[in-house]
Parts: structure tokens; C-alpha cells; sequence
């Protein structure tokens, strides 16, 4: 039996050896973090292809810049996300969002055009009126080149004109794919679907993704995969039923603050997709209870 040790700590620390104290310490969900980061440096030193799964909300706070982090260590190679992580990391890119608190008032903030997202605010022209500002423009410049897209085709072009530090740069300029199976659920989709309105030709092909998500997969059954899944959802979801069909992860990292016990996907703990066959039964694999934008900053620091 390994024996509970007190966390050694001082002010010389570095991130990574904590998380190694952490590993010692036995209870409750602090060795789960040293677990993570030993699976995440395997995936990384061993060429696992790697998948991140995020929500759109946590790119509305510093945390952006930890997924940033994470994908220029060279160890993503696909994301799939919703459609919120556009509107957010495009927004911010030209406006700020701001400090606020999960018990502001939220009928004055409407009277105020200010939008709260947890204890984040966003004024109204930080966001709808700069998306459509930048948008439009660009999704004309994509329909005089063809009428048929793919999302991660126009994502990967939206981050090549982007010239801040965001997620969708530096997947393009890391070659890094990204996937919304759900495109249309967010103000990204909106402006789509603006668009399309007066363009009917314009065409989103979401099935040719979805064939280039089965060739990534059908490709690797001789290779390692593996997913770092930051909260539940579509997001999630659409990581593990891909990975069904190549016999299952082969290592997972998940990060939820949801219960299994109301039977949610959010909920569910990555040992529950072992029964689907989504994730192999002898995979390396972690679920941690935490909220990301503390736990995945350290998990990120603890790699670099």
C-alpha cells in the first residue's frame, strides 16, 4: 500500500512539482491531477493523436490563453468545440470583456445592453455588433472564392486572416483541425444563416466533416489515441461516438464539475464509456471533479 504523505511545499515550487506532491497526498481529487498530467505527458511524448474537447464559455475568460497553451505544445491535433468558442474568440480579439459577478443585476444589466456570462459582462457592442462587423465581410470574401464549405475549411481561413493571439490562429498556423457538429447554435451560425439568406447557393457541406472525422479515425486503429475533454455536451460527446468506431481511446482526460447520478453525458464518468466500447477497457484514463478554469491551467503548466 502507498502511504498518504503530507504535501512538501515552498516558495521555489514550480507548478509540475506540486502537481507531483499532489500525487502523494491521497485524498480527494488532488492525485487525480498528478494522474492527468502523467497521462497527458505519455500522450505527448508518445505521438498520440490527440483531440480537445472544450465549451464555447471558458474562452470568455483567461482560461483562453491555457487551451491556447496546451495547443502549442504540439500535442492537439483535432478540436472539437460549439460554436460560442468562435463568437468569443473572435470577439475578443477586437473588445474586451470585463470583471463582473454572479450576483450582478441581471434586469439592470439588460437595460444596460450588458451580457453576463457567470461573472464575466460583455457590453452588447463587444460582442453581437463586432461579430457581424467581422463576419460578414469575411464569409463574403469565402463565397467569391467557391459556394461550398466546409466549417473547419472556413475556420482554418478565418484563423490565417486572425493576427491575435487566439485559438483559431493558432490552430491554423499549428495545423490543427476544428469541428463544430453543432455550427449553427451561436452567433457564428447566425451570420451563417444571415448570410445564406441573401446567398442561397452558399452551402455548408457538415457531412464532408463528418467523413473527414471517420478517415482520422479509420486511419489510426495501428496508432495511440487519445482526448483531453474539458466538460460535457456535443463537444464531448462527438469525440468519444467517433472513437467507437477505432475500437475506443486508448487515453482520456475528463474535467467536469456534472454528477453521473442524473445519467447525463456531462455526468458521465469516462469508465461509463468503456461500456460503449468508446473508450478501450484497458486505456489509461482519468475523470476529474473540478471546475476548468482552475484545474486545467495547472494541468497545462504541469506539461510545458
Amino acid at each position: 500500500m502507498k502511504p498518504v504523505k503530507d504535501l512538501k511545499m515552498n516558495k521555489d515550487m514550480t507548478v509540475s512539482e506540486l502537481v507531483d506532491e499532489f500525487g502523494n497526498a491521497g485524498g480527494f481529487t488532488a492525485p487525480k491531477l498528478k494522474i492527468a498530467s502523467e497521462i497527458m505527458r505519455e500522450m505527448k511524448e508518445n505521438g498520440t493523436e490527440t483531440f480537445l474537447s472544450f465549451p464555447a464559455d471558458i474562452v470568455s475568460t483567461g482560461t483562453r490563453g491555457a487551451l491556447i497553451s496546451l495547443m502549442k505544445t504540439g500535442l492537439i491535433n483535432h478540436v472539437i468545440t460549439t460554436a460560442g468558442m468562435v463568437d468569443h474568440d473572435l470577439a475578443r480579439c477586437y473588445r474586451n470583456y470585463y470583471h463582473g459577478d454572479f450576483m450582478m443585476d441581471d434586469k439592470k444589466l439588460y437595460k444596460q445592453k450588458i451580457y453576463r456570462l457567470g461573472n464575466v459582462i460583455i457590453p452588447h457592442e463587444n460582442y453581437g455588433g463586432i461579430l457581424e462587423q467581422k463576419l460578414i465581410p469575411f464569409l463574403e470574401r469565402e463565397y467569391e472564392k467557391k459556394k461550398k464549405w466546409t466549417i473547419s475549411d472556413l475556420l482554418a481561413d478565418l484563423g490565417r486572416e486572425m493576427r491575435c493571439d487566439s485559438i483559431l490562429r493558432t490552430a491554423y498556423e499549428g495545423k490543427i483541425d476544428i469541428f463544430i457538429p453543432g455550427y449553427t447554435d451561436g452567433s457564428f451560425g447566425s451570420q451563417i444563416w444571415s448570410f445564406w439568406e441573401i446567398h442561397r447557393d452558399f452551402v455548408i457541406d457538415l457531412l464532408e466533416d463528418e467523413h473527414r472525422l471517420s478517415e482520422i479515425m479509420f486511419s489510426s486503429t495501428k496508432r495511440k489515441m487519445g482526448a483531453i475533454m474539458i466538460g460535457g455536451g456535443i463537444s464531448k460527446h462527438h469525440v468519444i461516438w467517433w472513437n467507437q468506431f477505432r475500437g475506443g481511446l486508448d487515453y482520456g482526460v475528463y474535467i467536469t464539475t456534472a454528477q453521473e447520478y442524473d445519467g447525463s453525458l456531462s455526468g458521465a464518468q469516462l469508465r461509463e464509456a468503456i461500456s460503449w466500447g468508446k473508450i478501450k477497457g484497458k486505456a489509461k484514463q482519468v475523470t476529474i471533479e473540478g471546475e476548468a478554469t482552475v484545474i486545467l491551467p495547472i494541468l497545462v503548466a504541469s506539461i510545458l
